[in-house]
């Protein structure tokens, strides 16, 4: 059998595990064998979706864990360790967009709300880089490991409107080539750091922006699938 891409065993965090896109992903770990562990800000809804896939005989635990709070994060390693003792992977699905820096259709960027603006940058950019220091210890000092951070096709092409959301993820862009070369320079092979851009996503944030209350696509819906190949959203 072909084990290059096997996670039979291997240990597994989450941010933004009950998210969209965190969900599925940790759906897909545990089912390939590996021991997830969900966290975010809700401890309800992390622990609901750990029971969900626990249901199945999977190896999962929701902890309550806000990537922008430190000593969470210091608290849901030391849960991690002390229940499957190493951390393998992480993926940095937590993130998100609010409206205030978002550039409304009869706005121009001369209203955007500044707080607005550092909360999502905050938000995406900062709450990748603290589960990187807190869970890629553990993995520089087993010499193992990899971080999975989430870019944006923001990135890649400039989408109007998102003016914060675009920056902070052009941010973590930035930031996963830095500490790729980090990792490798100090601490060897082992630890990789990577970033993916999934593309369009309907997500509960996006939601409103992207359909009409009958499900029909809005105007910036169809842009976007205008300028997707496979002519629809990510499923």
């Amino acid at each position: 059998m072909n084990s290059l891409f096997d996670v039979e065993g291997k240990v597994a965090v989450v941010t933004g595990g009950y998210g969209v896109l965190g969900e599925s992903m940790a759906d897909c770990l545990a089912n390939h064998g590996a021991k997830v562990a969900i966290l975010g800000r809700d401890q309800k809804k992390a622990k609901q979706t750990a029971l969900s896939l626990a249901e199945g005989g999977l190896s999962c635990m929701g902890l309550k864990a806000d990537v922008l709070d430190q000593s969470q994060l210091f608290q849901a390693r030391d849960r991690v360790l002390e229940e499957w003792g190493k951390v393998d992977i992480l993926i940095n699905a937590a993130g998100g967009n609010m409206p205030g820096a978002t550039i409304g259709v009869d706005q121009t960027i001369f209203d955007l709300n500044i707080e607005d603006f550092r909360k999502v940058t905050q938000l995406n950019l900062d709450g990748t880089v603290l589960p990187s220091l807190v869970f890629g210890k553990c993995m520089a000092e087993q010499n193992s490991g990899t971080i999975i951070n989430i870019s944006s096709m923001t990135v890649q092409r400039a989408v109007t409107r998102v003016v914060g959301y675009s920056a902070a993820k052009a941010a973590i862009d930035n930031f996963t080539r830095w500490l790729a070369i980090e990792m490798a320079k100090k601490f060897g092979e082992g630890v990789r750091v990577n970033a993916i851009a999934p593309g369009f996503f309907i997500t509960g944030q996006n939601k409103d922006l992207l359909t009409n209350p009958d499900g029909s696509l809005t105007s910036r819906g169809n842009d976007i699938i205008r300028n997707t190949p496979m002519g629809r959203f990510g499923e």
